[in-house]
């Protein structure tokens, strides 16, 4: 079903400051309640190791999307029109500017929204000019080829109109059957990768059965999935569409231009939310039957092979979302770090990441703001977050970075 949207409230002029303090990786767990958090890092160091013109002391943001119910992630045709789902089973298309209400409301019929599932991750088609493609995760009761997986989370592909995307000539299915069986762990964040292919990051369900999502090869949970724009299989796979397993519940992808580094950010229990690299392998998370979530995030006991993460927050978590690499010139001494969304901690994390994918703590930043989801870098350079109000409180946060010049 399609709909033109209405109803949305816009606030454009509410700016806070955030100043440099010292950075401090506690955290609070997914399952608790939102910590007070520390103050920001110090600023210093490099997100890719260079130091451009000055260092970045605080961050600046300004409301531009306001009355959104649960905003999960925001993207941006070739021309600039803002896209932005809502957990509760809607993507909203900004065909008019993001100071008027949605020229577009898409809300499939079949969406799911119950638990931690709904309307989750977007991307649109780097050739989005040619082909009109723009993907979305969401949990459907539509029905896949695996019962056991009904409802399922799925990857649709929508076809818009281009330039702005302002109906819907079809949609597609190109990934089914990615477990939805308890509400929980969701994933589903889908990212194009700089070899061309789309990557997903998916969560476990939370599944109890025998084997577990995350080390079932026949399992599309606990993944990252790479594909082509159909859905089939990208060629260096390990099994089929999978190109890593044993993972809790993705929330984060993220690739650097500079250098094609990938990473991911994924939930821990109560302990160990991870930043990943994109690698081919297992990562080592194997609740067992019957959910067992006491054993390690990554268990290397069990699996000798499983691959440590980049970094760790130790316990309590920091309850891990989407995260995006922050790039260009203007972020002077942070270009190519690593900014990560927190849900129960309420902030957003800075990390330093070298191109070996070495992860350094940078500290928190817009802590005053509630539960934050995802942020990604828009087409004018700043950085751009959804919170994770909702009925109504969710909002888009336009984030641009107080650069102190070297020697001041």
């Amino acid at each position: 079903m399609q709909k033109i949207g209405s109803g949305f409230s816009w606030l454009l002029t509410i700016s806070c400051l955030i100043i440099a303090g010292c950075g401090d990786s506690s955290g609070c767990s997914d399952c608790g309640t939102g910590g007070s958090g520390a103050t920001g890092g110090s600023g210093g160091g490099a997100g890719t190791g260079g130091n451009v013109g000055g260092r970045v002391t605080g961050l600046e943001y300004t409301t531009v999307i306001s009355g959104l119910d649960k905003p999960w992630d925001i993207a941006w045709l070739p021309n600039g029109t803002v896209l932005v789902t809502e957990r509760p089973g809607r993507l909203n298309i900004y065909g008019n500017g993001i100071d008027q209400a949605p020229s577009l409301v898409i809300e499939p019929d079949d969406v799911v929204a119950s638990g931690e599932g709904g309307m989750l991750g977007l991307e649109v088609d780097p050739s989005f000019e040619s082909n009109g493609y723009v993907y979305v995760c969401f949990c459907s009761n539509a029905g896949g080829a695996n019962p056991e997986y009904v409802p399922d989370v799925r990857l649709v592909r929508y076809t818009l109109t281009t330039p702005n995307g302002d109906s819907v000539v079809r949609r597609d299915e190109i990934v089914t059957d990615m477990p939805y069986t308890s509400g929980r762990h969701s994933g589903c964040r889908p990212r194009f990768g700089l070899d061309g292919y789309l990557w997903v990051g998916t969560g476990d369900a939370a599944y109890r059965g025998d084997p577990t999502a995350p080390q079932d090869d026949n399992s599309l949970g606990g993944k990252v999935l790479r594909i082509d724009r159909n859905g089939d299989a990208a060629p260096g796979n390990v099994v089929g569409l999978w190109f890593s397993k044993g993972h809790r519940n993705i929330q984060g992808m993220a690739f650097r231009t500079a250098d094609d580094l990938g990473m991911s950010a994924e939930h821990g229990p109560d302990t160990d939310d991870e930043i990943n690299l994109l690698v081919r392998g297992n990562f080592g998370w194997d609740p067992g039957v019957g959910y067992i979530e006491s054993v390690p995030m990554t268990d290397t006991d069990k699996f000798p092979e499983a691959i440590e993460a980049a970094f760790s927050t130790g316990r309590p978590t920091l309850a891990y979302s989407g995260a995006a690499f922050i790039e260009g010139d203007q972020w002077a001494n942070w270009d190519g770090v690593l900014a990560v969304a927190t849900l129960k901690a309420e902030h957003l994390h800075i990390y330093f990441v070298d191109a070996e994918g070495t992860t350094t703590d940078g500290g928190r930043y817009i802590e005053d703001e509630g539960r934050l989801r995802s942020p990604r870098m828009g087409p004018d350079g700043l950085l751009y977050v959804t919170t994770d109000g909702g009925g109504g409180s969710g909002e888009v946060l336009q984030v641009s970075p107080v650069v102190t010049p070297e020697g001041n």
